[in-house]
């Protein structure tokens, strides 16, 4: 039968007070840490995942446990680091207070296949990976040749045709995940939203990805005769254990690896840098594929979120991005990519810097002079000119006593020429907030160790991805004291 919801969340409020009195008479033995966490899932209202999933639970056989107690017991194992079901169904028998604190009776908890049965639920396939088991094997991808180079590849390639795609083809709103999408954004990134901790509507994101390991090597095997014939290297399909997953190059640390490709946008103008929207894709997979699908696929799930800012690494260092963001009014910071940097030519007679900054004949950087974001171009003027008493140079440029001034228009390149300039104290200081995207990885994969889950497929990495993201927006909001 469906299962039975009485009196929402304020009823397993009630249930926790009496049974908690019963088992712990004198409260404060327990630790601080322990009622940190108590008045965190004392306050965590959930109570809007019993009515989202009521439609995935048959109306026939036994009562089932409820969906929001599930959830909650399932959080609350990965905020303690419990990262087997196994030892966390143990843990529930043993401790009364994890009980309690779930919302389940101290001497009747759930059993580990009540557990994946919830997951099963959650998840919107029948499959529990993305991809067909039976694949062709794919050939090692190559490394950087410098310590932090990335898997090389032309992005400039490959953003001026998928980007294009991806803009006539917008991403359906029909991923398996759609469901644990739905739960994490009703009952936490609205209410981050609600509690202004994130702006829709003057949105700044930064986005990077990340490896996540799953397993030390591939598992897979023959499904071919070709070994029986004599043949002992084919080309033919291997089954995978983990068909979502492959090889990749860790450049940050010089080495290969088997897993996803995490890629994360995370709220950069926010002040505990929180997650907004993940993708796995595959570890094999460039950043600049990574990217462009885990952006456009966030634009179709989070379409009432207004991105006005994008700060990114030297890996979408690509000319078809700028356009992009020209184009949607989006003001892009991105770090230039170390290679074919400066030497342009610029108005005939002026050279830009690396960084997009004029450099004048006599080979000097010219002085950033303000902004005219209604013409969208940046203004430099001589840098030996002074405003009273004229132009120091020997040969001067310019008969002007303001000396030789340049406009740079961002329409004329827009990779090189920004707005606000990239030599200016605004850029740096907006592009030092990229490193919001990199501590929120770090939170997701030390803290609460996203890579000790030990899955064997994409279902349940999903599930446990975006419960650490639940639990990351849960640690930020403003708790009342009991």
């Amino acid at each position: 039968m469906l299962p039975i919801i009485s009196g929402g969340h304020s009823t397993y409020q009630d249930t926790f007070v009496s049974d908690f009195s019963i088992y712990y008479p004198e409260p404060f033995v327990l630790s601080k840490q322990t009622w940190n966490t108590i008045i965190e899932f004392w306050h965590l209202d959930l109570s809007l995942t019993d009515t989202f999933m009521q439609e995935y639970y048959s109306k026939f056989g036994p009562v089932p446990r409820t969906p929001s107690c599930m959830l909650r017991s399932y959080l609350l194992s990965i905020k303690l680091k419990v990262t087997s079901i196994t030892v966390w169904v143990s843990m529930l028998k043993e401790c009364p207070l994890y009980a309690i604190l779930s919302g389940f009776p101290a001497n009747d908890t759930p059993g580990i296949g009540t557990f994946y049965d919830f997951f099963d639920r959650m998840w919107l396939s029948d499959s529990n990976n993305l991809s067909p088991n039976e694949r062709f094997v794919k050939s090692k991808v190559k490394k950087g040749k410098k310590h932090g180079d990335k898997t090389p590849t032309n992005t400039g390639t490959i953003s001026s045709r998928l980007l294009p795609f991806l803009v006539r083809n917008p991403i359906k709103c029909n991923h398996s995940f759609g469901l644990i999408f739905k739960l994490y954004q009703h009952q936490f990134l609205d209410i981050s939203v609600t509690n202004k901790l994130i702006d829709p509507s003057h949105l700044a994101i930064a986005g990077d990805g990340t490896p996540v390991r799953t397993a030390a090597r591939i598992r897979r095997k023959r499904i071919c005769n070709c070994k029986e014939n004599g043949i002992l290297k084919c080309n033919c399909k291997r089954l995978f254990s983990q068909p979502d997953c492959n090889g990749g190059w860790d450049s940050s640390r010089d080495c290969y690896f088997n897993g996803y490709h995490l890629y994360m946008f995370v709220a950069s103008d926010s002040h505990s840098d929180l997650p907004i929207f993940p993708l796995l894709e595959r570890a094999s997979r460039h950043d600049m594929l990574s990217f462009l699908h885990s952006f456009f696929a966030m634009k179709s799930y989070l379409p009432q979120f207004k991105v006005e800012k994008m700060l990114l690494d030297s890996a979408m260092d690509a000319f078809p991005v700028y356009d992009y963001c020209r184009k949607q009014g989006i003001t892009p910071f991105i770090d230039l990519h170390k290679t074919n940097n400066g030497n342009y030519i610029y108005k005939d007679d002026f050279t830009l810097d690396k960084d997009g900054v004029p450099i004048c004949k006599m080979g000097l950087r010219m002085y950033h002079d303000g902004i005219e974001k209604a013409k969208h171009r940046a203004k430099f003027r001589c840098p030996k000119a002074d405003r009273n008493k004229g132009c120091f140079c020997k040969t001067p440029c310019s008969d002007a006593k303001y000396g030789r001034t340049v406009h740079t228009q961002l329409k004329d390149d827009p990779r090189l020429i920004n707005i606000p300039p990239r030599d200016s104290k605004e850029w740096k200081k907006e592009y030092d907030r990229r490193t919001s995207v990199e501590r929120s990885n770090k939170r997701e994969k030390e803290d609460y160790k996203l890579e000790g889950g030990r899955h064997r497929s994409s279902k349940m990495w999903y599930c446990r991805l975006y419960a650490i993201m639940m639990l990351q927006h849960l640690d930020a909001w403003e708790m009342p004291s009991v």
